[in-house]
């Protein structure tokens, strides 16, 4: 069914900034469009796919790493904050892409990756020379242990000590993540002034905000005291799931620098920053970092992208952000390019996350990627949809022999490879390649997403794709849906019902999200659901049901 006309909550709502409520589209530019026939995209084939974005409904777009890089870790692993790396093109491109981003009403984000660099990068070469170079202090660096060991007993996001030998100062320098990928040092000043410096280059280059790359562990704990065993209840599978990290994360010194970067982009209007966060307590550090609008404009943390939630679950995570202005902003995505995509996710299994989560429990089979779309843009928030995910595309199952993933590698079979969500974009089920490249690409083209690709559901009215549109178009056309406050009317096993907004514009958005059939809230009589104006729903005839059928999703005007 199609959305409703447009609605006028309050005037407040409507003068918010352009990203409170926005829906971004996530590009990994690797995996979105070749148009040099190397088998790898590039921004270039990112341009001749604006239009297909814009086409979606959405408000802009998140790109993932294009620097130079040595790409160990496919980008997220910078040796030149201020350029392209000629796999993706040349700056020219990508400011070719920004004008024409604006010109289709986009707004463009770009990923800032400033915990750590490349060995390759400039500054760490200098670094690594001596102990009074001008950069001596830039990285961190810590003695060894009197019988020679690293200095604590952190641990690596990619397997194995976060410590490494550098024979050139006689000591250790910290990764968080693979050895070839040092830590800067937060605590330098001279640091934190040129990656100011890298934010106003980009800012000035025209782009609308940034996503910050892991941005609650910037700062390291100056003592470097041991972190902790993690309880038994949060520990993962991998040792580093198996630490508390009380001392590598959330240290009062990185919310410090994202201050300071709040006053910087303060100077350029419209702009906003969206911050990565980790941890076992991901939400904590999330109304941290994102209330008073002094440090970060949004903050995402990873509740959404393990383990299926039931209703209860999802009424935690939305609870402290029900309404008010200064309590902070949340940003919502159920999949990314670091967990396994969400329509085999929350199908059922045990599909553990990369990053920062424990163990993914079972879930029960059930709903579906509308479903899941729907929840999504019911939620209060600043929304991310990933590459693929309008299409309903599964994670792809890549072989071991054809994997490219480091922490994939390292982890493996234990954990998912993160290839899996990576593959590339299915654009025409008839063309090589499904219509990503000429060529054969970086990654096998999965052929399960062949059938869904973007030219078989363009040509279907009922699609996921246009479903997704109409969600999308419900969404904008509502300022309940964008900025309104959340209430929590119903959160008992798989049925959720929300309200969004207040008054005559007010919204009821109803949700099964198991497999079988549930009863109607009893606070929600069966004549309210059948006679409110009715604006989206994933079944036919679902208002005159008595009770939801496994995976149902309804938006109604609150009456």
């Amino acid at each position: 069914m199609h959305p409703g006309p447009p609605t006028n909550e309050s005037s407040r709502i409507q003068e918010a900034p352009w990203w409170r409520g926005a829906v971004l589209y996530q590009v990994y530019p690797r995996s979105f469009q070749d148009s040099n026939g190397d088998g790898i995209g590039d921004l270039a084939g990112l341009g001749q796919r604006l239009p297909y974005i814009a086409s979606l409904g959405v408000d802009g777009l998140w790109i993932c790493p294009f620097f130079p890089s040595p790409m160990r870790d496919f980008g997220y692993d910078v040796s030149d904050y201020r350029d392209v790396d000629p796999r993706f093109g040349t700056l020219a491109d990508f400011d070719h892409v920004v004008r024409q981003a604006h010109a289709l009403g986009l707004k463009v984000i770009i990923d800032q990756v400033w915990s750590h660099t490349a060995v390759e990068h400039p500054w760490f070469t200098e670094s690594r020379s001596s102990r009074d170079n001008p950069k001596a202090d830039w990285y961190v660096w810590a003695d060894p242990r009197p019988d020679g060991g690293p200095p604590n007993n952190w641990l690596s996001w990619m397997d194995g000590p976060a410590w490494r030998w550098e024979p050139r100062r006689r000591q250790y320098y910290l990764h968080n993540f693979l050895p070839q990928m040092p830590d800067i040092n937060f605590h330098c000043e001279a640091a934190q002034q040129e990656i100011l410096a890298i934010a106003r280059f980009w800012l000035d280059r025209g782009v609308d905000g940034f996503r910050l790359d892991t941005a609650n562990l910037y700062a390291h704990d100056l003592q470097m005291r041991d972190n902790p065993p993690a309880p038994p209840d949060q520990r993962g599978d991998s040792p580093v799931l198996m630490q508390r990290h009380a001392f590598t994360m959330d240290q009062p010194e990185s919310l410090a620098f994202l201050q300071r970067l709040r006053t910087e982009m303060d100077v350029y209007p419209g702009r906003m920053a969206v911050g990565e966060i980790g941890g076992a307590d991901g939400l904590t550090t999330m109304l941290a970092y994102t209330r008073g609008g002094t440090a970060l404009h949004t903050a995402y943390a990873f509740a959404f992208l393990g383990a299926r939630p039931d209703a209860p679950a999802v009424a935690r995570q939305l609870a402290p952000w029900a309404e008010g202005e200064g309590e902070g902003w949340p940003a919502w995505a159920f999949s990314n390019h670091d967990a396994p995509r969400v329509a085999t996710r929350w199908a059922g299994g045990d599909a553990a996350t990369f990053a920062f989560g424990g163990p993914a429990s079972a879930a029960a089979a059930g709903a579906g990627p509308l479903t899941w779309m729907a929840l999504l843009m019911a939620l209060r928030g600043t929304i991310f949809i990933y590459q693929g995910e309008e299409l309903g595309l599964p994670q792809s199952d890549v072989p071991f022999e054809q994997m490219q993933d480091p922490f994939g590698l390292a982890n493996w079979p234990l954990i998912p490879s993160r290839d899996g969500c990576r593959t590339p974009m299915p654009w025409a089920h008839a063309a090589a390649h499904a219509g990503f490249s000429t060529a054969q690409p970086w990654l096998p083209v999965d052929p399960a997403h062949v059938d869904r690709a973007v030219d078989r559901q363009e040509a279907d009215p009922e699609s996921m794709l246009q479903q997704t549109r109409r969600l999308l178009a419900l969404r904008r056309a509502n300022p309940a849906l964008q900025s309104g406050a959340c209430r929590v009317l119903w959160a008992e096993g798989e049925v959720l019902l929300l309200q969004r907004g207040d008054g005559p514009d007010a919204i009821l958005a109803l949700f099964n999200l198991g497999a079988g059939e549930a009863p109607l809230p009893p606070i929600l009589a069966p004549e309210a659901v059948s006679q409110s104006p009715l604006l989206w729903a994933s079944h036919t005839d679902l208002t005159q049901a008595s009770r939801l059928p496994g995976g149902a999703a309804l938006f109604l005007r609150a009456t």
